[in-house]
């Protein structure tokens, strides 16, 4: 299925609301530096304020996450972007308050929305025929990284040249259009019958590789975002670089999730797919640390860009397969708090390194934990998969519910019930009892109903309707049937 397949009215719609909604989330950390950087102390009360921000998002993304009811998921989609809307035109129309007070609303506008994200995914993933999961996913990859890559100079524009509370206020506004906007999307997508909260969480928890793989995806580029000023000072490069160099980044990022789309299936397992773009994003910003000059670090962080998108996406394809249909908007929830905090554990191991080590060596050491992350997630989800594909394979060997042995069927035995004792016992005699079977045939002679062709009954019964054989007493006669037949009859039940 190519993109053009997805300009469709609900996927369009689904793409204004995620642009409206995610942009606040894109906007928000340095928006908050800007809010109060004019006040005393102002840089380190803004990064407190991003920090208490980042933990609302991270800690009630998997708890409101699991709260979703996938039925009738937009009115709770849109409560939370309501509170979050509420939330930061609070914190733009009270740019003067405590710090306390700022704080609150901080947490208030991270923690209250931070399910959307997940739940605008599962919705998306409904909203397309099962063909086009992988290129929806990517066109959302895409949209997410070109936000992203605006964010910054929308914040620093507004803040510098309209007023430093602006960014919040629109910020504010934009959530409160995005609400407006989920009325023009689906109430929820599919549940399965009889999948309850407890399996839900079962289902998450089992899914723990996926989300140390997603931890350690963003630790790279948190490595790559917060060292790099550094880094380039310390090659005695511009730092006025780092933007460009970012972007790059970021440019790369969009080609890779486009490329990734263009077909459904790429080779190999998702797992597979995931460990290898991980690792291979990993030697790219190492390559990052070990270049002395600008062009080889923008090659490099380009190509890394260009592989992250798509280990993103074969880490979110990955867990959709592992997770059932009304566990994906939970799951995808945790996903998002597991890489938030990847991202910010990383950047308080960059900050504690640049303390005791040069950029270089720290972005090593980072990228070092990295790959340690990569092969447990990784050895974790092979385990899973194994595990997964053991238990459908004992499955397939049970029979079905509401069946007996193989042999018995329940048109045989409504024959049977029918036919009287003398037929019951042909029922029963489907296994190792059968007439045929003990005699050869020879026990004809004590005839009737109580022949081999009761005994085959039951292999027609399963077969009626192709025509191959007629029932002697529906045609009002008892016949003598062959005991080659018989016993070819009972090893077809048998089988």
């Amino acid at each position: 299925m190519s993109y053009r397949e997805l300009a469709t009215r609900p996927v369009l719609a689904w793409s204004a609301v995620t642009a409206a909604g995610r942009l606040p989330v894109a906007m928000a950390p340095l928006a908050l530096v800007f809010l109060v950087r004019e006040r005393p102390g102002g840089y380190s009360l803004g990064a407190v304020l991003a920090a208490a921000y980042v933990l609302g998002e991270i800690a009630a993304a998997p708890v409101l996450g699991m709260r979703l009811n996938a039925a009738r998921a937009r009115p709770q989609l849109a409560a939370g972007l309501g509170v979050g809307a509420a939330g930061f035109t609070g914190l733009g129309l009270l740019p003067t308050a405590h710090p306390a007070v700022l704080a609150v609303l901080a947490v208030l506008a991270g923690a209250a929305p931070a399910a959307v994200p997940g739940g605008l995914r599962a919705l998306l993933t409904a909203l397309v025929p099962e063909r086009a999961v992988t290129q929806a996913m990517s066109m959302e990859s895409m949209l997410t990284f070109g936000i992203w890559a605006a964010a910054p100079a929308l914040v620093t524009g507004l803040a510098l040249g309209v007023a430093p509370a602006a960014p919040l206020l629109l910020m504010g506004g934009l959530m409160a259009v995005s609400v407006a906007g989920l009325r023009a999307l689906p109430p929820g997508w599919h549940q399965e019958a009889g999948e309850g909260g407890g399996s839900t969480r079962r289902a998450l928890l089992r899914a723990w590789p996926v989300y140390v793989l997603g931890a350690a995806g963003l630790t790279l580029l948190a490595l790559a975002e917060l060292i790099l000023p550094a880094l380039l000072e310390q090659r005695g490069i511009g730092i006025g670089w780092a933007g460009a160099l970012l972007a790059g980044f970021s440019v790369g990022a969009a080609v890779g999730a486009f490329l990734y789309g263009l077909r459904g299936r790429w080779p190999g397992p998702l797992a597979l797919q995931s460990l290898v773009l991980v690792l291979a994003v990993a030697a790219g910003v190492a390559l990052v640390a070990l270049l002395p000059s600008v062009p080889g670090i923008a090659v490099a962080l380009t190509a890394a860009g260009l592989l992250q998108a798509p280990a993103s996406l074969a880490r979110n394809l990955a867990l959709r397969e592992l997770l059932p249909p009304s566990a994906l908007a939970a799951g995808y929830s945790v996903m998002y708090a597991a890489v938030g905090a990847g991202y910010a554990a990383s950047g308080g191991l960059a900050g504690g390194l640049l303390k005791v080590a040069a950029p270089s060596t720290a972005i090593l050491w980072g990228v070092g934990l990295t790959v340690l992350l990569a092969l447990v997630g990784a050895a974790g989800e092979r385990r899973l998969v194994r595990r997964r594909r053991d238990g459908d394979g004992a499955e397939g060997d049970r029979p079905e519910p509401g069946r007996s042995e193989p042999g018995r069927s329940e048109a045989g035995g409504s024959e049977a019930a029918r036919s009287g004792p003398g037929t019951c016992d042909g029922d029963r005699s489907d296994g190792d009892r059968s007439d045929g079977d003990r005699s050869g045939g020879d026990r004809r002679a004590g005839g009737g109903a109580r022949g081999d062709g009761a005994d085959a009954r039951p292999s027609r019964s399963r077969s009626q309707g192709a025509g191959s054989e007629t029932d002697p007493e529906a045609a009002g006669a008892v016949s003598d049937p062959d005991p080659g037949a018989a016993d070819a009859a009972v090893r077809n039940v048998r089988r």
